[in-house]
């Protein structure tokens, strides 16, 4: 456990530098005579968040600066604060992910923190292609507003990469004037972050802004920006949106004798299992599980198997929640009870 100084590290090494203050994760380092940008890694979206206070009033400024150097050095981190109810929400790859990052604010930032239930990070879609028309129009006296779109919405196309918004805007013979073009595409960006369904992020949509009309007094860039957040709530239900869970691909390694019952647990929490193998004189189970069912796995699993089994979890892919649990997740999500 000594540190050793030397002059240069090659291919294969593994050294630690020290005195830099803005490079983060995914930066590449090279000589300033021969620069070079290597690609950079492609980090997955966090599929579980938990609420975190400090214990104490005097932690909580020490708290932001503790999450923000984290979040900083682990781009699998995220970290924010929920507009509805204040409170500080971490976001990370699994239930150990978040465990580990609480731990390390006792150890190495002294921060004692309080923790909330785990929430899955939910998404929403699109499934078909709606069309609507959606008329802004307020009149308080004076200058009123007037914003009047009529567009498609839908899931992006196969080639479009990416996430995001994809815009294509149709409109002909200045029936909507150009400089209002940009807040119609502003606001159904800024809508996407609250899906029409129970307000989950969408990650991609099509949107193709077909006609409209303006008035020449009233119509202002705030006024379509506003038509394009009210057409897409009123427009998600008919573009058949659902609500996405994040999908687990799980490893368990099992004696033989409690291969059964944990097969059967698996089927339980609406697992999928993909393949069954022999490891060292083990049984190897390989299957896919929602992340909502996987709470508290670990403690389940030693109980079956008195101990002898281990599994290993990473993230998949989303895939649509069953009608019932997409019921209750809306319903959660809306404050009503399920």
């Amino acid at each position: 456990n000594k540190q050793n100084a030397i002059d240069y590290i090659e291919a294969g090494d593994i050294g630690a530098a020290v005195g830099f203050k803005d490079i983060k994760t995914g930066d590449t380092m090279s000589d300033e005579k021969n620069p070079i940008v290597l690609e950079s890694m492609d980090f997955p979206d966090p599929v579980i968040g938990i609420a975190v206070e400090p214990k104490t009033k005097a932690d909580v400024d020490k708290l932001g600066m503790a999450l923000g150097k984290l979040a900083e050095e682990d781009p699998t981190f995220t970290v924010r604060t929920d507009e509805a109810s204040g409170q500080t929400i971490i976001s990370g790859m699994g239930e150990l992910h978040l465990d580990i990052i609480v731990d390390r604010l006792k150890r190495e930032f002294k921060v004692e923190v309080s923790q909330g239930e785990p929430q899955v990070e939910y998404k929403e879609a699109l499934t078909k292609t709606a069309a609507h028309r959606e008329v802004y129009k307020k009149q308080s006296g004076g200058r009123g507003k007037f914003g009047d779109i009529v567009f498609e919405m839908g899931p992006a196309d196969d080639d479009f990469e990416g996430t995001g918004l994809q815009f294509v805007d149709e409109i002909k013979g200045g029936r909507i004037p150009k400089e209002f073009i940009g807040p119609v595409e502003k606001g159904f960006q800024a809508a996407m972050k609250n899906g029409p369904l129970a307000g989950y992020e969408m990650d991609r949509m099509k949107v193709v802004l077909k006609d409209g009309s303006f008035h020449p007094v009233d119509s202002d860039a705030l006024s379509f920006e506003l038509a394009a957040k009210l057409g897409y709530k009123a427009a998600g239900k008919a573009a058949g949106a659902v609500v996405m869970e994040p999908i687990m691909k799980l490893e368990v390694l099992t004696p033989e004798e409690n291969m059964g019952d944990i097969v059967g647990d698996l089927n339980r929490r609406r697992g999928v299992v993909t393949n069954m193998d022999d490891r060292a004189g083990s049984k190897v189970i390989k299957g896919e599980v929602p992340l909502a069912e996987m709470f508290g796995y670990v403690t389940s699993l030693r109980t079956l198997s008195s101990g002898r089994a281990t599994s290993t979890m990473e993230f998949s892919h989303y895939a649509e929640t069953p009608s019932n649990i997409s019921e209750e997740v809306i319903k959660k999500a809306k404050g009503l009870t399920a």
